[in-house]
């Protein structure tokens, strides 16, 4: 085993929020693995360790998993971000696509938090951050595949927390109420950088999460930007 620092994994480290996360665990002397279903082609993170992973893949999760936390150790961090935006109309929506959203979202969850747990547990000690959204509290017009895979990921992070809390784990669901800045968004929504949410300040409350102690741990937090309405 070759653990001279703390391990952190990264579901979901695509451009943006989960980069950001991936980048600032790294400044914080994490080593960091970011798992990925395609591997960035010109993005270098200092201390970041990318792996391309599919991770509605039980079986592959758990090999690719296993053979990260054997050569550094078992994970203090595990943070979930995959998303499947849908917006579509709820009649013009398929089975395939509720399917499509919550493989998505909430079995990807589930594969890595079963891989993760035992780890955790048996160091007596972890950190599990799901990343949420506004659809997590309010199922929208044309959102109804995106809401009902995010409401069932608030679901699960509420039953994680309330399993595992009292063994060390902490395990936080972060509702990210409002569009995260970044060129896709910028491109696609045409807001100015003071309506959106920084992917670094995010980070910033997922390393404030991680550093909270065991006295006053937060299962749920809300954040959005100081022009959002709600």
């Amino acid at each position: 085993m070759n653990k001279t620092k703390p391990l952190a994994i990264i579901a979901g480290a695509g451009p943006g929020l989960g980069q950001a996360v991936a980048r600032k665990l790294a400044q914080e002397n994490y080593r960091v693995i970011g798992l990925r279903r395609s591997l960035p082609s010109a993005e270098r993170i200092s201390g970041v360790e990318f792996a391309q992973l599919d991770l509605q893949d039980n079986l592959a999760t758990e090999q690719t998993l296993n053979t990260y936390i054997s050569r550094y150790g078992p994970p203090e961090i595990l943070v979930h971000n995959p998303a499947k935006l849908m917006i579509k109309p709820f009649l013009e929506t398929t089975a395939e696509d509720f399917v499509m959203a919550w493989k998505s979202m909430v079995l990807s969850a589930v594969n890595v938090c079963q891989v993760v747990l035992p780890h955790m547990l048996q160091s007596g000690q972890g950190n599990i951050i799901i990343s949420g959204a506004t659809a997590s509290l309010r199922g929208g017009k044309n959102f109804a595949a995106f809401a009902s895979a995010k409401f069932a990921l608030r679901g699960l992070a509420q039953s994680l927390a309330r399993e595992y809390q009292q063994q060390g784990i902490h395990v936080a669901h972060v509702i990210l109420d409002g569009i995260i800045n970044t060129e896709a968004s910028r491109s696609l929504h045409k807001l100015a950088s003071e309506r959106m949410m920084s992917p670094d300040d995010i980070a910033k409350i997922y390393w404030q999460l991680i550093q909270q102690p065991r006295s006053t741990w937060s299962h749920e937090v809300d954040v959005r930007p100081q022009q959002e309405t709600f």
